[in-house]
Protein backbone atom coordinates (compact mmCIF):
# COMPACT_ATOMS: atom_id res chain seq x y z
CA UNK A 1 0.00 0.00 0.00
CA UNK A 2 1.08 3.45 -0.62
CA UNK A 3 1.28 6.31 1.74
CA UNK A 4 -1.78 8.54 1.77
CA UNK A 5 -1.01 11.86 0.67
CA UNK A 6 -4.53 14.30 1.42
CA UNK A 7 -6.42 11.41 -0.86
CA UNK A 8 -4.10 10.69 -3.22
CA UNK A 9 -2.50 7.26 -2.89
CA UNK A 10 1.59 7.57 -3.47
CA UNK A 11 2.45 4.52 -5.59
CA UNK A 12 -1.08 3.33 -5.82
CA UNK A 13 -2.04 1.55 -8.65
CA UNK A 14 -3.13 4.88 -10.87
CA UNK A 15 -0.08 7.24 -9.97
CA UNK A 16 2.20 4.10 -11.29
CA UNK A 17 1.01 3.74 -14.41
CA UNK A 18 0.98 7.76 -14.88
CA UNK A 19 4.61 6.99 -13.86
CA UNK A 20 4.87 4.35 -16.59
CA UNK A 21 2.92 6.54 -19.18
CA UNK A 22 5.04 9.67 -18.69
CA UNK A 23 8.28 7.48 -20.09
CA UNK A 24 6.46 5.18 -22.49
CA UNK A 25 4.28 7.50 -24.27
CA UNK A 26 7.09 9.94 -25.43
CA UNK A 27 8.90 6.16 -26.47
CA UNK A 28 6.86 5.18 -28.54
CA UNK A 29 5.57 8.39 -30.14
CA UNK A 30 9.51 8.76 -31.04
CA UNK A 31 10.11 5.86 -32.20
CA UNK A 32 6.67 6.37 -34.66
CA UNK A 33 8.06 9.65 -35.24
CA UNK A 34 11.17 8.07 -37.22
CA UNK A 35 8.90 5.81 -38.99
CA UNK A 36 6.81 8.14 -40.28
CA UNK A 37 9.26 10.95 -40.89
CA UNK A 38 10.08 14.40 -39.63
CA UNK A 39 7.03 16.52 -41.10
CA UNK A 40 5.20 13.63 -38.83
CA UNK A 41 7.43 14.22 -36.01
CA UNK A 42 6.58 18.27 -36.41
CA UNK A 43 2.61 17.41 -36.22
CA UNK A 44 3.30 15.20 -33.07
CA UNK A 45 4.77 17.88 -31.30
CA UNK A 46 2.03 20.48 -31.98
CA UNK A 47 -0.04 18.17 -31.12
CA UNK A 48 1.52 17.63 -27.42
CA UNK A 49 2.03 21.35 -27.31
CA UNK A 50 -2.06 21.95 -27.85
CA UNK A 51 -2.74 19.11 -25.16
CA UNK A 52 -0.48 20.88 -23.13
CA UNK A 53 -2.19 23.77 -23.18
CA UNK A 54 -5.29 23.25 -23.20
CA UNK A 55 -5.22 21.54 -20.02
CA UNK A 56 -3.62 24.45 -18.97
CA UNK A 57 -6.40 26.98 -19.90
CA UNK A 58 -9.00 24.59 -18.97
CA UNK A 59 -7.69 24.30 -15.61
CA UNK A 60 -7.85 28.45 -15.40
CA UNK A 61 -11.22 27.91 -16.61
CA UNK A 62 -12.10 25.57 -13.76
CA UNK A 63 -10.22 27.52 -10.94
CA UNK A 64 -11.45 30.88 -11.54
CA UNK A 65 -15.40 29.84 -11.92
CA UNK A 66 -14.70 27.52 -8.76
CA UNK A 67 -12.93 30.16 -6.52
CA UNK A 68 -13.17 33.33 -8.38
CA UNK A 69 -10.25 35.86 -9.66
CA UNK A 70 -8.48 36.47 -6.14
CA UNK A 71 -8.02 33.13 -5.26
CA UNK A 72 -6.96 32.34 -8.65
CA UNK A 73 -4.34 35.01 -8.21
CA UNK A 74 -3.45 33.93 -4.78
CA UNK A 75 -3.28 30.07 -5.23
CA UNK A 76 -3.34 29.41 -9.31
CA UNK A 77 -1.55 31.50 -11.50
CA UNK A 78 1.26 29.90 -13.46
CA UNK A 79 4.18 30.55 -11.42
CA UNK A 80 5.06 27.51 -9.93
CA UNK A 81 8.44 25.64 -12.09
CA UNK A 82 6.18 23.20 -13.70
CA UNK A 83 3.32 26.33 -14.86
CA UNK A 84 6.39 28.20 -16.85
CA UNK A 85 7.63 25.04 -18.08
CA UNK A 86 4.17 24.03 -19.84
CA UNK A 87 4.71 26.99 -21.96
CA UNK A 88 8.44 26.99 -22.26
CA UNK A 89 7.97 23.07 -23.33
CA UNK A 90 4.75 23.74 -25.77
CA UNK A 91 7.00 26.83 -26.78
CA UNK A 92 9.73 24.50 -27.90
CA UNK A 93 7.72 21.49 -29.22
CA UNK A 94 6.13 23.77 -31.61
CA UNK A 95 8.76 26.42 -33.19
CA UNK A 96 12.18 24.12 -31.81
CA UNK A 97 13.49 26.84 -30.40
CA UNK A 98 16.63 26.04 -28.51
CA UNK A 99 16.87 28.04 -25.64
CA UNK A 100 13.04 27.65 -24.56
CA UNK A 101 14.03 23.88 -25.21
CA UNK A 102 17.22 23.87 -23.03
CA UNK A 103 15.16 25.76 -20.11
CA UNK A 104 12.53 22.87 -20.27
CA UNK A 105 14.56 20.09 -20.40
CA UNK A 106 16.49 21.03 -17.19
CA UNK A 107 13.20 22.67 -14.95
CA UNK A 108 10.92 19.22 -16.85
CA UNK A 109 13.28 16.72 -16.20
CA UNK A 110 14.60 17.78 -12.50
CA UNK A 111 11.05 19.54 -11.32
CA UNK A 112 8.58 18.25 -12.91
CA UNK A 113 9.47 14.99 -13.16
CA UNK A 114 9.87 15.31 -9.31
CA UNK A 115 6.29 16.63 -9.22
CA UNK A 116 4.88 13.10 -10.95
CA UNK A 117 7.13 10.70 -8.44
CA UNK A 118 6.50 12.99 -5.60
CA UNK A 119 2.85 14.71 -5.49
CA UNK A 120 2.93 17.20 -3.12
CA UNK A 121 -0.63 19.25 -2.77
CA UNK A 122 -2.87 16.70 -5.10
CA UNK A 123 -6.10 15.98 -3.19
CA UNK A 124 -7.90 13.28 -4.96
CA UNK A 125 -7.03 10.14 -6.71
CA UNK A 126 -8.62 8.20 -10.13
CA UNK A 127 -10.56 8.93 -11.46
CA UNK A 128 -11.11 12.86 -10.00
CA UNK A 129 -10.75 15.42 -12.68
CA UNK A 130 -7.47 16.83 -10.74
CA UNK A 131 -6.29 13.40 -10.96
CA UNK A 132 -5.97 14.15 -14.57
CA UNK A 133 -5.15 17.41 -15.04
CA UNK A 134 -2.19 17.47 -12.23
CA UNK A 135 -0.88 14.75 -14.79
CA UNK A 136 -1.13 15.90 -18.09
CA UNK A 137 0.27 18.75 -17.00
CA UNK A 138 3.64 17.07 -15.21
CA UNK A 139 3.88 14.19 -17.14
CA UNK A 140 3.02 16.49 -20.15
CA UNK A 141 5.93 18.55 -19.68
CA UNK A 142 8.17 15.28 -18.61
CA UNK A 143 6.81 13.74 -22.19
CA UNK A 144 7.10 16.85 -24.02
CA UNK A 145 10.60 17.30 -22.98
CA UNK A 146 11.70 13.85 -23.83
CA UNK A 147 9.44 13.56 -26.88
CA UNK A 148 11.83 17.17 -28.18
CA UNK A 149 15.04 15.36 -27.18
CA UNK A 150 14.21 11.62 -28.42
CA UNK A 151 11.55 12.53 -31.62
CA UNK A 152 12.75 15.86 -32.46
CA UNK A 153 16.09 15.36 -32.15
CA UNK A 154 17.15 18.43 -30.19
CA UNK A 155 19.88 18.34 -27.62
CA UNK A 156 20.70 20.62 -24.41
CA UNK A 157 24.37 22.22 -24.07
CA UNK A 158 26.14 23.00 -21.07
CA UNK A 159 25.57 26.99 -21.53
CA UNK A 160 22.01 26.03 -21.44
CA UNK A 161 22.17 24.31 -18.29
CA UNK A 162 23.62 27.36 -16.74
CA UNK A 163 20.76 29.86 -18.91
CA UNK A 164 18.22 27.44 -17.22
CA UNK A 165 19.63 27.62 -13.69
CA UNK A 166 19.77 31.63 -14.30
CA UNK A 167 16.43 31.77 -15.08
CA UNK A 168 15.60 29.69 -12.35
CA UNK A 169 16.43 32.61 -10.16
CA UNK A 170 14.89 35.12 -12.18
CA UNK A 171 11.69 33.35 -11.87
CA UNK A 172 12.30 32.83 -8.11
CA UNK A 173 12.76 36.50 -7.73
CA UNK A 174 9.75 37.60 -9.26
CA UNK A 175 7.64 34.95 -7.47
CA UNK A 176 9.20 36.50 -4.34
CA UNK A 177 7.67 39.63 -5.21
CA UNK A 178 4.14 37.99 -5.91
CA UNK A 179 4.30 36.06 -2.75
CA UNK A 180 5.18 39.35 -0.63
CA UNK A 181 1.94 41.46 -2.95
CA UNK A 182 -0.86 38.31 -2.41
CA UNK A 183 0.46 36.62 0.72
CA UNK A 184 1.10 33.50 -1.70
CA UNK A 185 3.77 30.83 -1.75
CA UNK A 186 4.99 30.56 -5.12
CA UNK A 187 7.61 28.01 -6.02
CA UNK A 188 7.08 27.36 -2.27
CA UNK A 189 9.55 30.00 -1.54
CA UNK A 190 7.11 30.58 1.73
CA UNK A 191 7.03 27.20 3.40
CA UNK A 192 7.27 23.42 1.65
CA UNK A 193 4.08 22.34 0.11
CA UNK A 194 1.15 20.74 1.97
CA UNK A 195 1.11 17.20 2.60
CA UNK A 196 4.52 16.84 0.37
CA UNK A 197 6.19 13.05 0.14
CA UNK A 198 9.24 14.80 -1.34
CA UNK A 199 12.46 14.17 0.74
CA UNK A 200 13.89 17.57 -0.51
CA UNK A 201 11.42 19.53 2.74
CA UNK A 202 12.86 17.86 5.49
CA UNK A 203 15.08 21.11 6.52
CA UNK A 204 13.17 24.18 7.93
CA UNK A 205 12.23 27.69 6.09
CA UNK A 206 14.73 28.96 5.14
CA UNK A 207 17.27 26.30 4.86
CA UNK A 208 15.32 24.00 2.21
CA UNK A 209 15.50 26.63 0.09
CA UNK A 210 19.32 26.88 0.07
CA UNK A 211 19.39 22.94 -0.17
CA UNK A 212 17.12 22.95 -2.96
CA UNK A 213 19.03 25.49 -4.91
CA UNK A 214 22.31 22.93 -4.59
CA UNK A 215 20.27 19.56 -5.42
CA UNK A 216 18.67 21.70 -8.05
CA UNK A 217 22.45 22.36 -9.76
CA UNK A 218 23.47 19.03 -9.15
CA UNK A 219 20.41 17.61 -10.69
CA UNK A 220 20.88 19.57 -13.61
CA UNK A 221 24.36 18.31 -14.47
CA UNK A 222 23.14 14.45 -13.77
CA UNK A 223 20.53 14.70 -16.22
CA UNK A 224 22.76 17.07 -18.63
CA UNK A 225 25.60 13.94 -18.18
CA UNK A 226 24.02 11.67 -20.94
CA UNK A 227 24.63 14.19 -23.48
CA UNK A 228 28.63 14.29 -23.06
CA UNK A 229 28.73 10.46 -22.34
CA UNK A 230 26.90 10.18 -25.54
CA UNK A 231 28.94 11.77 -27.71
CA UNK A 232 32.61 10.31 -25.90
CA UNK A 233 30.69 6.92 -26.88
CA UNK A 234 29.90 7.67 -30.44
CA UNK A 235 33.61 9.16 -31.11
CA UNK A 236 34.99 5.88 -29.04
CA UNK A 237 33.09 4.02 -31.29
CA UNK A 238 34.83 5.67 -34.55
CA UNK A 239 37.39 4.46 -36.82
Amino acid sequence: MGALTGGFQTFGTPHLVAMALTLVLPILLSLAAKRAGSRAAAVTGFVLAGILLGNELIHWGFRISGYGPVVFLRYFLPLHLCGVSIFLTSLALTFRNQKFYEVAYFWGLVGSANAVITPGNLAVDYPQYRFFQYFFSHSGIVAGVLYATWGLKMRPTLAGLFRAFLWLHVLAAFAAAVNLLCDANYMYLSSPPWGTVSPFFFLPWPWYLVFLDVIGLAMFFLVYAPVPIAGWWKSRESP
